[in-house]
């Protein structure tokens, strides 16, 4: 087969053309003459000059050599984009060869991208009257509406509002009972997301979600916000505990975005036109001393403390647990006068105490429906391996008093005694040992 010219082969795709074994080869390339006939390969004129390689094309629709909007090359750009991990993408209509996108089911084929986008939360499952305190309330709703309306104040303005107190007092949840009041569409994220094994990958995580949120504001016209819940379990420093280097990654993102709330990059060149409408942060936490001090001072971050003590008058006050209770209470007939005295018998605990009471209330009927059921050996048969047709036998809940759930409430106060002892223990012995 003859050849128009010569050309070269890099060493790397040296294996693909093996040489024979007796003909020596340079370490660099390969070089193939104009010819294979044997009269030519005897020759002694001199090997024509080197050519250098000309740039070979794929075809008209490969992706290889695909430009995005900006005449740019696309894969490059997703690489510097994604860092080589985009899986979003599949074959989007415009992008990556039409003629694999097809129009059978849409004009992309990756037909999930748009619900592996949503990344927000709705709160449809939230059905019934529940209570929101007033001053827990007109405090979100005021950091909200502050960062929407901030182009119209002349204040500096607080992004992040910081959200704190003893476990179980209800913070995410009565905030989610505000987002659902307002209509708002939030993006909420987790302590356990603030950490990976890649480095940058948290951060560049809050940029996105960031930007999601701000997306929700530009194309749906809806509310939105970001949400971190318990942030100090993510960021905090307790005891001899190591910072990594995503810990000092997503302090400084979060203090850039408080800084410059509508410029937020998530590695692409900076357009006029890239603009982030502001979008204000919420964090929950049980304990904000653990956090890098810098980002939470007073121009970044408005702490509110939520913190249930019957004893020190704290919000939420004697009031607002009431009727929180209350609503808790009040499918299952409980009058007022019987929940304050409940409120009053336990003080000083956190909200999810009087929800556990009326789980507690719970286990003797659980207990007796197992034994209607075929008893433990059949649980497996009756709860996954029924027949399609054939339904789980009715289960009653109990009638709910004041007496059953003040008998769950000591029971409950009897493990929290137990396990406080127990904690004091290990303290004294490790003193002991020191």
């Amino acid at each position: 087969m003859a050849l128009s010219s010569s050309f070269q082969i890099p060493l790397h795709l040296s294996p693909l053309f093996p040489s024979p074994p007796t003909t020596a080869r340079k370490p660099s390339l390969l070089r193939c003459s104009n010819s294979s006939s044997p009269e030519n390969d005897s020759r002694t004129d001199p090997p024509p000059p080197l050519l250098p390689p000309s740039k070979k094309v794929l075809s008209d629709q490969s992706s290889w050599e695909a430009k995005d909007s900006e005449g740019n090359d696309y894969l490059y750009r997703l690489g510097k984009e994604a860092d080589n991990m985009n899986i979003a993408v599949g074959a989007r209509a415009g992008v990556i060869d039409d003629l694999f996108a097809g129009k059978f089911l849409g004009r992309d084929s990756d037909i999930v991208f748009d619900y592996r986008q949503k990344v927000t939360r709705s709160f449809e499952y939230l059905q019934g009257d529940y209570y929101i305190a007033p001053i827990f309330l007109d405090k979100v709703v005021t950091h909200i509406v502050k960062n929407y309306i901030s182009h119209l104040l002349d204040i500096k303005i607080p992004l992040i509002l910081g959200i704190w107190g003893g476990k179980g007092q209800g913070k995410s949840f009565q905030t989610e009972l505000v987002f659902q009041a307002m209509g708002i569409e939030p993006v909420i994220m987790s302590a356990g997301e603030l950490e990976s094994e890649r480095a940058g990958e948290p951060g560049r995580l809050i940029r996105e979600r960031y930007r999601a949120a701000s997306q929700v504001v530009q194309n749906q016209g809806k509310m939105s916000c970001l949400m971190i819940n318990d942030i100090d379990a993510g960021l905090g420093r307790f005891g001899n505990t190591q910072m990594t280097v995503n810990n000092q990654i997503v302090v400084g993102t979060l203090m850039n975005l408080a800084d410059n709330p509508t410029r937020v990059s998530i590695g692409q060149d900076w357009r006029e036109s890239d603009f982030t409408n502001r979008i204000p942060i919420i964090f929950t936490g049980n304990d904000f001393s653990t956090i890098y001090a810098p980002l939470i001072r007073d121009g970044r971050m408005e702490k509110f403390y939520w913190y249930c003590d019957y004893f020190l008058k704290r919000q939420p006050n004697r009031e607002d647990i009431v009727n929180i209770v209350h609503r808790m209470y009040e499918k299952d007939g409980i009058p007022t006068d019987d929940v304050v005295r409940i409120v009053d018998e336990f003080p000083n605990q956190a909200l999810d105490f009087y929800g556990a009471l009326r789980s507690r209330t719970y286990d003797r009927s659980i207990s007796k429906w197992i034994d209607e059921i075929g008893g433990v050996q059949k649980l497996g048969d009756k709860l996954l391996r029924r027949k399609k047709n054939e339904k789980l036998p009715v289960f009653t809940p109990p009638k709910q008093t004041v007496e059953a759930l003040l008998e769950s409430g000591y029971s409950l106060l009897k493990e929290q005694q137990l396990i406080m002892e127990t904690r004091l223990s290990k303290e004294y012995m490790k003193n002991m040992d020191d």
